[in-house]
């Protein structure tokens, strides 16, 4: 590789988003011209990549170029709270050839339904569900950007609180972490991303390598300080200092061990469920609750063996059709079949849509779900070109989005419109290459 190449692979993560995408126009250019090798582009789809404004490796242009060098056909931008680099990440799509979804992923208070007291699908609090509003219409951008500004500001405060709880914990004031100084600068929340938990263990995964560097002598720290109970295969990743993802590797280990010791209760940071519906409606987005399942081990590597939502999955799902969610978000490299067998099945038994996607946040994550290339998936390569078609059938008119009320009357089949609408996606993309 040479070093314009190098440098061009650089600036994808550049703080200016326009150097983002003019490296991204230049190293098409590139591949155009025969200079770097075009990737051979499959069938494979990803509806949940996370970037930087939430939490990721990646910018928006450097998820679609990691996405079109893993050969998706598809890609679609999932932020936590934050939908501000959704504009980037449908340009780079344009620029690379691939087609994108954008959508915003928040956690949402069921206090106020049967579920209250329950563990859902988020592993450190009861009665919080995380949610995924897919397929948004691109003139509904700054809607979704406005609603979440004042959930991203609450939100902070409580992460200034939780950084606290840490530096408590450590003890030591060279692993001191001090907010507006160690955590922000990761993120890009003033630009309108969100700020999470990864971002401060980042910060004190940061902080663990200078000051105990890499290997043996942080692997003390963490037992014998910290009291950590580390893997095997973890041992082995933070064991190897030559390992490119070490610091991601670290971050992993400290969430799924450390979380429970420093973690607040988020309230009013989590919207009410039926105002999130409410916000879907308007906007004309898809609304879907994001299946996690009893987990054994976490494909992540960040999530401890825990029960969720499996014991009363027949409950919940009346609970999802009574507050009016269009879908289900699923990700069969995460479930076994006998948990993905039982949910696709309530998905049909109550007319849910079904999306599925990799939770892309860590550097070692492949874009590629092998999983999914399993026959019995198919439907999700249908689903994810019907919910292209529905985003770009909602921008020019939300009257014509996929579950709109004009369009389930004309098609009040949900597999019909699922037809339709993969038509619409596939054909509207071949147009545009």
């Amino acid at each position: 590789m040479n070093s314009d190449t190098a440098q061009l692979l650089q600036n994808l993560n550049h703080k200016d988003p326009c150097i983002r995408l003019d490296s991204l126009r230049r190293l098409a250019d590139k591949i155009q011209a025969g200079e770097l090798q075009r990737p051979e582009t499959g069938n494979d789809v990803n509806n949940h990549i996370h970037t930087t404004f939430s939490f990721s490796p990646y910018s928006p242009a450097k998820a679609v170029w990691m996405a079109y060098q893993a050969g998706l056909a598809t890609a679609g931008i999932m932020d936590h709270d934050s939908i501000s680099g959704a504009e980037e990440f449908i340009e780079a799509g344009k620029i690379v050839g691939v087609a994108t979804t954008i959508g915003v992923e928040c956690r949402v208070d069921f206090s106020n339904t049967p579920l209250k007291g329950r563990r859902i699908n988020n592993p450190d609090q009861d009665s919080v569900a995380y949610v995924a509003l897919h397929g948004i219409p691109h003139t509904q951008i700054k809607t979704v950007q406005d609603y979440f500004k004042p959930y991203r500001k609450y939100r902070n405060n409580r992460n200034r609180k939780m950084v606290e709880k840490i530096n408590e914990l450590t003890g030591q004031p060279s692993l001191a972490l001090d907010f507006g100084r160690d955590v922000i600068p990761l993120s890009q929340y003033n630009n309108g991303g969100s700020i999470t938990e990864r971002h401060i263990l980042y910060a004190l995964s940061l902080r663990l390598i200078q000051i105990y560097g890499k290997g043996q002598s942080l692997i003390d720290y963490l037992e014998n300080n910290l009291k950590l109970n580390i893997s095997k295969k973890i041992r082995n990743y933070l064991s190897d200092e030559s390992n490119p993802h070490y610091d991601y590797d670290l971050l992993g280990l400290l969430k799924g061990e450390m979380v429970a010791s420093f973690y607040i209760d988020a309230t009013d940071e989590c919207p009410d469920v039926r105002d999130i519906i409410a916000l879907s409606e308007e906007i004309g987005a898809i609304s879907a609750y994001a299946y996690l399942g009893d987990v054994g081990d976490s494909v992540t590597g960040d999530k401890k063996p825990q029960k969720f939502e499996d014991d009363y999955l027949d409950e919940l799902f009346d609970v999802l059709k009574n507050l009016k969610f269009n879908a289900v978000t699923y990700m069969p490299s995460r479930n076994t079949h006998q948990q993905l067998d039982r949910v696709r099945a309530l998905c049909q038994r109550h007319g849910f849509f079904q999306i599925s996607g990799e939770d892309i946040n860590s550097s070692r994550q492949s874009f590629i779900c092998l999983a999914m290339r399993d026959e019995k998936y198919r439907n999700l390569f249908d689903s994810t070109w019907a919910l292209i078609g529905h985003e770009l059938a909602a921008t020019e008119d939300q009257s014509r989005g996929l579950f709109s009320k004009e369009t389930i009357e004309k098609y009040p089949d949900l597999e019909e419109r699922i037809k339709v609408y993969k038509n619409i996606g596939l054909s509207r993309f071949r147009d545009n290459k």
